[in-house]
């Protein structure tokens, strides 16, 4: 069955405003205007971010044991009546909690053991203002219950790029699995007349020298923005601690996820571009506004955090670290092996769950429905895709404010 015709599109994005389309999709700018929609799929259906987090959950799991070794090594603040922990793009749902959870209780053990005493705790959850938050603090601990009330919570939206708190206020800082989102593309990917013309492509992995360069740079002064701004909010002797997608650094940043299945299987590469080439080639869309969308998002290397962190100088790195995780069971690939609508289903949803609200803006609501529907026939379909392995590369940060 052919799918249903839509109005073809051929608008350029011109205004910084939201401006409603014939069609009721929505225009909207990728520079400057990121941080007002770039979040993760809110709710709690099954394109959301938190039935579809399994490979952040993962990520989590793996870096634990560096996290309570943070937590065990880290300066005590003896006689502060509270101890003020942040999580930096908590997005929502089990892993943002089961972090605070992790961290105020590791600390209680630890002030009980060594000071006799416990202080109070406050749990920042901050993450853009577009963040699901109702959907975050409905899921907190009752808080009329003394027996689950172990923090005090409050939300902070805003961009980690810019600074959140008072000087010298946190104690502890985290950001899990969000720091390789961009602040904004970097504009000489969207002009045509730039040889950074990103034409074809939805993401930057295997993208000609030009693309790349721009979103390194991009890349670089975001990194360096996060640092300065924690370097004011974190006390002397504080924790930052960071888990975020990354490369070895070894690899080209043209190279984002190592090795071939990898890149061939990530949800941002082979289906995604196929998914956008289908809606042109079926007269959805033109090729101009294909072309302008990317993903705002850029793996790292170990070399570029380090060089980073030296250049902010105020910070003494503990752990630096890249690990490689397995984006599901062999269980489940065999399973999907069997199965593979459900499997496109599976990783449509994933998408769904990271890039919903940003294709969404982009191409309004009826189009990026259709977007989806291209994405999960695609990932269905591929017989071949499904037998090869895909690896996520992560970085793990731990430093100490000086």
């Amino acid at each position: 069955m052919d799918p249903p015709k839509l109005m073809p599109i051929s608008c350029i994005k011109e205004s910084m405003e939201f401006k409603p389309m014939k069609d009721e999709c929505q225009t909207w700018t990728w520079t400057g205007d990121l941080h007002r929609i770039l979040c993760m799929q809110g709710g709690d259906d099954d394109g959301s971010y938190a039935k579809n987090s399994e490979a952040p959950a993962s990520a989590i799991t793996l870096s634990k044991p560096l996290l309570i070794q943070a937590i065990h090594s880290m300066k005590l603040f003896e006689g502060e009546a509270s101890l003020r922990i942040a999580d930096l793009g908590c997005a929502t749902g089990y892993n943002t909690l089961a972090t605070i959870e992790l961290l105020v209780e590791s600390l209680r053990r630890r002030y009980d053991k060594e000071c006799g005493c416990v202080p109070e705790f406050e749990a920042f959850f901050s993450d853009l203002p577009s963040n699901d938050f109702n959907s975050l603090f409905r899921s907190l601990p009752t808080l009329h219950d003394s027996k689950k009330q172990h923090y005090y919570a409050a939300g902070v939206p805003g961009s980690f790029y810019y600074r959140l708190f008072p000087k010298g206020k946190l104690h502890m800082a985290v950001s899990l699995s969000a720091l390789h989102w961009l602040s904004q593309i970097p504009e000489v990917v969207l002009d045509k007349r730039s040889p950074a013309w990103n034409k074809g492509r939805a993401w930057i992995d295997g993208a000609k020298k030009e693309v790349v360069e721009a979103y390194a740079k991009q890349s670089e002064e975001d990194l360096m923005a996060f640092l300065r701004c924690r370097r004011e909010e974190i006390v002397v002797g504080g924790v930052l601690f960071i888990l975020m997608a990354g490369r070895q650094g070894s690899q080209p940043p043209e190279n984002q996820l190592g090795d071939p299945d990898s890149r061939a299987k990530h949800p941002f590469t082979s289906s995604m571009d196929q998914a956008w080439e289908d809606l042109l080639n079926e007269g959805l869309i033109d090729e101009e506004l294909r072309d302008t969308f990317n993903i705002p998002a850029y793996m790292r290397s170990t070399d570029e955090v380090k060089v980073a962190f030296d250049l902010c100088t105020g910070f003494e790195i503990q752990t630096l670290e890249y690990q490689r995780i397995l984006e599901h069971s062999k269980e489940k690939q065999e399973e999907w092996i069997k199965d593979p609508v459900s499997y496109g289903r599976a990783k449509a949803n994933l998408v769904r769950a990271t890039l919903k609200p940003i294709v969404e803006a982009y191409l309004g609501p009826k189009l990026s429905d259709e977007l989806f529907k291209r994405f999960e026939r695609r990932a269905s379909a591929d017989m071949e895709m499904l037998h090869k392995t895909c690896f996520y590369g992560v970085i793990v940060v731990c430093a100490i404010r000086k």
